[in-house]
């Protein structure tokens, strides 16, 4: 399965990560040198689970990021879903 959140939309994106050498000023160094940017896959928090919908009056399986989690919390399962084109 695809590393996509269901609800929000969230995939995988590329990102850096700056490696610096030296020492710090604070330290008694010449400060800090970023000697090169090495790329790195950022994933999203993905999970999936079980979701029970009220209205429905059954569970729906959704793969979801902690974030869509907490939107599902805030507005209810079956607004959410709904929106998000996962149940009629």
């Amino acid at each position: 399965m695809a590393k996509v959140c269901q609800i929000t939309g969230a995939k995988p994106r590329r990102g850096g990560r700056i490696h610096r050498s030296g020492l710090a000023k604070k330290k008694g160094g010449i400060g800090r040198h970023v000697t090169k940017v090495v790329k790195r896959d950022v994933e999203p928090n993905l999970r999936v689970k079980r979701i029970w919908v009220p209205e429905l009056n059954r569970f729906v399986k959704v793969k979801l990021t902690a974030r869509a989690l907490k939107t599902i919390g805030k507005n209810g399962a079956y607004a959410t879903l709904r929106k998000a084109g996962l149940v009629k």
